[in-house]
């Protein structure tokens, strides 16, 4: 199995203008969040790149992505029918292929996640979606999966089980993994490498109308009939639609960048005054 597509959702009505923020990247330079997603799809071997956006919105992300526009393929959402249908929107372009899928809204710093990923879902096969220990206060934010620690490979589990946002409860009653410590979870870390199959799922998923459709939903029933694996990459995610968000997201790729020293001294000063003004 060759990885060579990779589709990235941005068509949240409440997130879109999300990928066009432009921050500092790593290398010290100003980039559109989506222009960094980008690099870091290209990064991991992928040769074609589709971006699910609002109608209307193509120009805009395509003047983001700056001169890699042109290895891009703007698929607009044609009705707001959630994140599954997103998903689901780009069928034509992966074309019954295995794809990697990042979410326009997330950044990761720290690893190579998307690369590492996409290695491991060549290597075995077979679907494979990122994940990171997560306290249980943080369920509400994120999927979950539950399964059991691939023999010899301590950052690898086979899914057996793929819960949408549990509450702590549902989560300790279906998706305990062993070896974890206590009150954390296997979260999804927004990305993932899927095959056809997805596809197929979620046709039949929107058909039937059924209600509470995700992403989620399908990948359970993905769990169910074919091997899908998780595996336990380093690193942070950041969520940039969440309050302090973008701040968050800017302030870990300065602390991972070439200006890291300058961004410490400036942060050690403006904690070192605020302080000071505290104290009188």
């Amino acid at each position: 199995m060759r990885i060579q597509k990779a589709v990235i959702t941005a068509a949240g009505r409440n997130q879109r203008t999300l990928p066009l923020q432009t921050l500092i990247d790593r290398d010290g330079v100003e980039k559109p969040v989506l222009r960094i997603i980008v690099d870091e799809v290209l990064a991991a071997g992928v040769e074609e790149i589709c971006v699910v956006v609002c109608p209307g919105d193509e120009p805009a992300y395509a003047k983001a992505a700056g001169d890699q526009a042109g290895r891009i393929r703007f698929l607009p959402q044609t009705e707001p029918l959630g994140y599954a249908h997103a998903v689901y929107a780009a069928r034509d372009f992966t074309n019954q292929s295995s794809f990697l899928h990042l979410v326009g809204d997330h950044l990761h710093t720290g690893s190579e996640g998307a690369k590492h990923l996409v290695e491991v879902a060549q290597a075995e096969s077979c679907a494979v979606s990122a994940v990171q220990p997560t306290r249980e206060s943080l369920l509400p934010h994120y999927g979950t999966v539950g399964g059991q620690r691939v023999a010899g490979r301590p950052d690898l589990y086979r899914i057996e089980r793929v819960l949408e946002k549990p509450t702590p409860t549902e989560a300790e009653q279906q998706v305990m993994v062993p070896g974890l410590r206590a009150g954390y979870y296997l979260c999804f870390f927004g990305m993932h490498v899927l095959t056809p199959s997805i596809m197929d799922i979620l046709a039949r998923q929107l058909a039937e109308s059924r209600p509470g459709v995700t992403l989620s939903s399908a990948l359970a029933e993905l769990a169910a009939h074919e091997q899908y694996l998780a595996l336990q990459v380093e690193g942070r995610r950041y969520d940039l639609g969440v309050k302090y968000g973008l701040l968050a997201a800017q302030i870990a790729l300065a602390l991972a960048g070439r200006d890291r020293s300058e961004v410490l001294a400036q942060l050690v000063e403006l904690l070192a005054s605020r302080t000071m003004e505290a104290a009188s």
